[in-house]
């Protein structure tokens, strides 16, 4: 095969794009996922909550671990809801990201 072909055979494009209501069950497997971004988020509250009251009992009582793995836990919980809160808009950026490399 020459290089010229090669070149050709990997900017094939099969014209494949996402496509809503494709398939039956996409509003039922949307609010799936919706809910388990909910229980996450209420999870994330929990444990932001958990690690507060460590990082806090851990400072006025001179455990020093205790201390560092509170702010740990708070640092972690903060990031997920974060993520958990962006999750939705961090896949549409790189969908949309995805779409312009050609």
């Amino acid at each position: 095969m020459k290089l010229a072909e090669k070149a050709q055979f990997l900017a094939y494009d099969p014209g494949v794009t996402p496509r809503e209501g494709g398939l039956p069950g996409l509003d039922v497997l949307k609010n799936v996922i919706s809910s388990i971004n909910l229980f996450g988020i209420i999870a994330v509250v929990g444990a932001l909550a958990i690690s507060a009251l460590v990082w806090a009992w851990g400072h006025h009582s001179g455990g020093h671990q205790a201390e560092a793995n509170g702010k740990k836990g708070t640092v972690v919980a903060a990031g997920c809801a974060l993520l958990l809160g962006a999750a939705n808009g961090i896949v549409a950026f790189f969908s949309a990201m995805g779409t312009q490399v050609h």
